[in-house]
């Protein structure tokens, strides 16, 4: 019985690791790299300079494996890098949203510039996800 369950870890391990592997070879394949990271069941999306149509179908494959895969409840969408975003980011991110909510979930959006919270109010995307403001004490 102990045996048959270690080599069914093992089993489990092995088909991560290909699943992890897969996921990244098809982002480096076309030549874009999205980065993300999951703690426990918030997923964090650190988005590419520019959100358009051609990134954001990879980070909807990827980001749906992942909240699939690992009962993601929480997703954070790190706008850092992002300069640009046009309407199909705004579909990630509703998707994203209806996605979670389902679970009682929540998405967040967190260093978003000026140009970036604009577009994000006159979409209507403020009323349903949270915008996380970080206050500077000085």
């Amino acid at each position: 019985m102990r045996i048959q369950k270690q080599k069914n870890n093992r089993e489990i391990y092995k088909r991560q690791k290909k699943e992890n592997f897969f996921l990244s070879f098809y982002l480096l394949r076309k030549g874009k790299t999205m980065e993300y990271q999951i703690q426990e069941n918030c997923l964090t999306i650190c988005l590419p300079n520019e959100l358009d149509h051609h990134n954001a179908e990879q980070i909807r494959i990827l980001s749906d494996r992942l909240v699939e895969k690992n009962h993601i409840k929480y997703i954070l969408f790190d706008f850092q890098n992002t300069n640009f975003m046009d309407s199909s980011g705004i579909g990630v991110i509703m998707g994203r949203y209806r996605q979670v909510c389902l679970f009682g979930g929540e998405v967040w959006a967190m260093n978003t510039n000026e140009r970036l919270k604009k577009i994000l109010r006159m979409s209507g995307v403020t009323k349903i996800i949270h915008m996380y403001e970080e206050e500077l004490c000085i």
